[in-house]
């Protein structure tokens, strides 16, 4: 089979080349195939049709080609007799450009033939934005318009819900008596003198009680710090399930009732790859029973590397195994605890004062191995000193190979006595007999686990320090990062796969009844190989590119203006930008985005820019995401200029339309950041197999962010603008002129200028 599908698309200029197939956009249902059966097609054929009517809308051939691709693969999938799926692996890859409607295309297909398979649908989103504007916008409107019948709900992890349980006990006078608690006080949390706080918890359980609120974060009607949230929530670990008082009333567990009879489920991508990472079916659906769709799916494989990711601090995890020392001993010395609970605490002592001495020796093993070299990095809360060390190959000497063992062993040894000591709480609470008291018992358990979950994590840790990469698999990155800032001076150990193929193959591809990834952008440099290598998915599966309904040559120029500068010279290129970003401001009197690549260099060309330019832009920095969006429209609601001054987070999920997006301005190739551990780490892995990781890892990649960030500019097929690229490297370069000819076919303008020297 062909890397993938290409079929026309007006006026694209692409180096994928759309070939002639008109048989698909003339005969829809013949498009679908033949595997389907015939009342599945006249199903879908008629939602579509009713769909289109309803909203007045002509039919989109790319929108039409996507309906066709997912119906006509999940049509193809054989099963046995209990309905699992047999044979081959069912993913199917479409790229689908802004305009194309994806959300209807994927919807319309997947949720008939998840009908007809009886299965269950997950549409999995990597921002919030998408997921709010499905459950609240598109799927109603889908009922509504296309006669379609089916459930569905907003799937959530159980960090968005409050823990009635932490809400009571933070109001119960009695905490204050119980020494039990104040042994692992790192982990607890009081209101002693904190009167706001206890009003808004109060606020929020009288509210619960009277079903104004179902305790969800989402539906309380004021916005929420994540410290304010993190007291009152809780996770799988701490979570006593059925032996909780307050289990019948749970806001999680009746959630969870709803999404098991949910036809559709709206997610996100990481409560899908938590889910996974259980086994698949401790939230969500079963796999075997599921056709995911992925939206925004070019994310998949990054949220999927973080999910793996170890790490450990360890002057701080030193710090609190110190304390927790502390309080046991003075809790200890204070009472007899009854049983076994008293020999295990009594036991754990001094476990946690020998891995604080060996966390003291790998402190100062580190700083002997690792060469740090200082940098000053920008943060929202100021500047930072930091420094990074990363293992070649992800080889670690032999003498931290042996501390880590000690580490491991140690850590090992005080979670799975901490997990005795839970056992037992959780016994006590079902039975008195055992002498705890069982309130006591229900406000301990989910400390006690909460702890042993952190040490269970350095255990983790640990363990990938003792561990040899297998010969023929990717290696693991290994680093440190030492950092000095307002809070003193650390040292954190890293661990983390650089890629998710095998995992991504192990706990989605295979056990899943089907998956459809979609989004903008998932090829790159004309082909999906990127996609394939970073995501796993199988050799065999369809990867499709459906054109865009817009015609780019004609609603938009990009501009490649003349400039002398090297964008690697920061300081030439700096001055040169705010020289130039004055000119390109008069031409444009409504809303401009400018997009850096670094915080530095977005700072450094606003501070250069006169007052009365000042004065008109709004700097990322300077405001939450949604105010800075909202601070932008009302400017341009108003008859003003308005200016965004974003990073890479601007530059993908904002949907400024009309006259709230008229000039897009990227200071440059928006190249990863070279010493990113994992992508130095991936990259040394090719070069050691002869490999380019220049052209096959930072040019790609930059092609993706770039075509992300010239997507800000035409939302609607009624936009109109401009878009200028700071970056001369574009036409100069050999790999620039591969990045430029991935974009969309905008009219082109590329000023005259002087040679530089380029890479």
């Amino acid at each position: 089979m062909p890397e993938c599908q290409n079929y026309p698309c007006a006026a694209r200029a692409n180096p994928i080349q759309f070939a002639s197939q008109r048989w698909l956009l003339r005969n829809f249902t013949r498009a679908i195939g033949i595997v389907l059966e015939e009342q599945e097609k006249r199903t879908i054929q008629k939602a579509y049709s009713a769909f289109l009517e309803s909203n007045q809308l002509t039919a989109r051939p790319g929108q039409k080609q996507m309906i066709a691709e997912i119906a006509r693969a999940l049509g193809g999938i054989t099963t046995d007799s209990e309905g699992r799926r047999t044979g081959e692996l069912s993913v199917t890859v479409i790229e689908a450009g802004t305009g194309t409607g994806k959300t209807i295309g994927y919807v319309l297909p997947a949720v008939v033939m998840a009908q007809a398979a009886n299965k269950r649908l997950v549409i999995a989103t990597a921002t919030v934005t998408l997921q709010e504007q499905i459950i609240s916008k598109d799927l109603p409107d889908i009922i509504e318009k296309t006669g379609l019948e089916f459930s569905y709900t907003l799937g959530k992890g159980r960090g968005r819900y409050a823990c009635l349980s932490k809400l009571d006990r933070l109001l119960q006078e009695e905490q204050a008596a119980s020494s039990l608690m104040d042994m692992f006080a790192d982990q607890g949390f009081t209101l002693s003198g904190d009167h706001s706080l206890r009003e808004l918890y109060q606020k929020m359980l009288e509210a619960f009680c009277t079903t104004s609120w179902a305790g969800d974060r989402d539906s309380w009607p004021d916005a929420l710090d994540d410290a304010q949230w993190r007291n009152i929530t809780t996770d799988h670990a701490q979570c006593s399930g059925r032996r909780c008082s307050y289990f019948r009333q749970c806001p999680f567990y009746q959630a969870r009732a709803e999404l098991d009879e949910a036809d559709v489920v709206v997610a996100n991508h990481d409560l899908v790859l938590a889910d996974l990472a259980l086994g698949g079916g401790a939230i969500l659906p079963e796999p075997h029973n599921t056709i995911y769709v992925f939206d925004e799916g070019h994310h998949l494989p990054d949220k999927a590397i973080d999910h793996f990711i170890c790490q450990s601090r360890v002057r701080g995890t030193a710090t609190w195994l110190e304390k927790a020392e502390r309080n046991l001993h003075k809790t200890l010395s204070q009472q007899s605890l009854p049983g076994i609970l008293g020999e295990l605490l009594e036991r754990m002592q001094p476990e946690f004062h020998t891995l604080v001495n060996d966390l003291g020796h790998t402190r100062q093993m580190l700083h002997s191995i690792a060469s740090f070299e200082p940098k000053t990095q920008f943060t929202p809360q100021g500047e930072m000193q930091v420094a990074y060390y990363r293992f070649p190959r992800g080889v670690v000497p032999d003498a931290l190979c042996q501390q880590a063992e000690k580490l491991k062993v140690g850590f090992s040894k005080c979670s799975t006595m901490l997990g005795k000591v839970a056992k037992v709480l959780d016994d006590s609470m079902g039975d008195s007999a055992l002498g705890i008291d069982r309130w006591q018992a229900e406000q301990l358990y989910p400390e006690i686990k909460a702890m042993q979950l952190r040490l269970e994590n350095h255990f983790q840790l640990w363990l990938t320090y003792t561990l040899k990469d297998p010969e023929d698999e990717p290696p693991s990155a290994r680093w440190l990062k030492w950092s000095e800032g307002p809070f003193g001076e650390e040292l954190e150990v890293f661990s983390s796969p650089i890629m998710s193929a095998r995992t991504l193959w192990q706990t989605l591809w295979n056990p899943a009844y089907a998956a459809i990834v979609t989004s903008a952008t998932l090829a790159a440099l004309g082909n999906f190989g990127r996609f394939r290598m970073r995501s796993g998915v199988p050799d065999d599966c369809r990867c499709v590119v459906v054109p865009s309904p817009f015609l780019h040559n004609q609603a938009a120029t990009l501009v490649v203006p003349a400039m002398t500068s090297d964008p690697r010279n920061a300081q030439g290129h700096t001055g040169e930008i705010a020289e130039l970003l004055p000119g390109l401001f008069d031409a444009h009197n409504c809303g401009v985005l400018v997009l850096f690549s670094s915080r530095r260099q977005m700072k450094d060309v606003h501070f250069a820019l006169d007052k009365k330019w000042q004065e008109k832009i709004l700097l990322q920095d300077d405001y939450s995401r949604q105010e800075l969006l909202k601070q932008h429209r009302q400017c341009i609601d108003d008859g003003k200029t308005s200016i965004l001054f974003g990073l890479a987070s601007l530059a993908e999920g904002i949907d400024l339309p009309g006259r709230y997006c008229e000039h897009v301005i990227v200071a440059k190739i928006p190249f990863a950041v070279p010493d990113d551990p994992v992508e130095a780490a991936l990259s040394e892995w090719l070069e050691a197999q002869g490999r380019n990781p220049f052209m096959e890892i930072a040019v790609p990649d930059a092609a993706i962010r770039l075509i992300q960030a010239c997507g800000r500019l035409l939302r609607t097929e009624q936009d109109r603008g401009r878009i200028t690229i700071m970056d001369r490297r574009l036409v100069t370069a050999r790999y620039g002129q591969l990045i430029m000819n991935s974009l969309p076919p905008f009219q082109r303008v590329i000023e005259p200028n002087p040679v530089l020297a380029v890479r």
